[in-house]
């Protein structure tokens, strides 16, 4: 008896390679395979901004990234001594305006030229849903302040479909070899209302299908997809039935390298991963002969792979480890 359906998702026309150079930006899912693709040793910048949900605040940041704009002073909103910017997540701050300032205009930069070297760029979607703020205009996060401040809307498909062309045309003069993987995010918007969730995520699949259309850099990625249909039952979700649960994760991160790699760089992501899971391993006798002939043997792999993978950090560890 079968439990759950499961469908063909062709391999990307765009492999990622351990020689490419990848952004991930956009809702928790950008954060979640961006983070999974750096432990796998991949050269990854995931969200520098935090995150971000929604179309029109990702278009804002690509156009405002390829000319490596400077931080608009009058969406800064104080905080409970914290300095925030409207126009990013919380992570961004800054005891004083002008840390602010300087933490932003670091994040820019980056993502300035990360933009400009980058191979691929992982958009991801979250939302339709829109905060307006009555004098600064549209905002990325509302960071608590009063509600009678915004306006919420949903966006139209039009203006979706302008906005963010407009973005990625814009990015593809600043990169014209990047490749762009489109993906909307399987996070349930809840908070909008179930059936607003739906409207949303149906506005930013059909946006995604235009740009597919429109673009040949452009391809999908189809994460909402495999949480919808093949893990379709709350086990797969957090307690708050709103995120993927750890296992969801890993397994929408499997159908990713499926989609993502090739089979030889799918092989070298299992050698990392197993290194990993070593290097995780606590001896019940840390002291003993064994495990540091296991910590020599496993010191050996690293250095070995070194030459084409950054494992400073480990070698460091592992060799302070043995000089104890």
């Amino acid at each position: 008896m079968r439990w759950s359906i499961d469908f063909p998702i062709p391999a990307s026309p765009f492999p990622i390679t351990h020689a490419s150079k990848v952004v991930s930006l956009g809702s928790c899912f950008a954060q979640t395979i961006g983070s999974k693709m750096k432990a796998a040793k991949f050269d990854v910048l995931v969200n520098p901004f935090g995150t971000l949900f929604h179309p029109l605040n990702l278009s804002d940041l690509l156009k405002q990234a390829i000319s490596a704009a400077q931080m608009d002073p009058a969406g800064v909103v104080e905080r409970e001594g914290v300095f925030v910017h409207y126009a990013a997540h919380s992570e961004v701050k800054g005891g004083t305006r002008t840390e602010l300032e300087e933490n932003y205009t670091c994040q820019m930069l980056a993502l300035h030229h990360s933009l400009k070297e980058a191979t691929h760029l992982v958009l991801t979607l979250g939302t339709a849903w829109i905060y307006q703020h009555k004098e600064f205009g549209r905002v990325a996060n509302c960071h608590k302040q009063a509600a009678a401040l915004f306006e919420k809307k949903i966006s139209s498909l039009d203006e979706l479909a302008l906005e963010l062309e407009s973005g990625l045309e814009m990015l593809l003069l600043h990169n014209p070899n990047l490749k762009i993987i489109l993906t909307l995010s399987p996070v349930r918007h809840t908070k909008e209302g179930v059936s607003e969730n739906q409207l949303s995520k149906s506005l930013l699949r059909v946006l995604c299908a235009q740009l597919e259309q429109h673009n040949d850099a452009v391809t999908y990625y189809p994460a909402y997809e495999i949480m919808v249909d093949e893990l379709r039952d709350y086990r797969f979700y957090k307690s708050d039935l709103v995120h993927p649960s750890e296992e969801a994760e890993n397994y929408i991160w499997e159908k990713w390298q499926q989609f993502s790699f090739s089979q030889e760089t799918r092989q070298k992501v299992v050698e990392i991963q197993k290194i990993q899971l070593d290097l995780a391993h606590r001896s019940f006798n840390p002291d003993s002969e064994a495990h540091r002939k296991f910590l020599q043997n496993l010191l050996g792999k690293l250095e070995r792979m070194q030459g084409e993978f950054d494992f400073s950090k480990e070698i460091q560890d592992l060799t302070s480890r043995l000089q104890r």
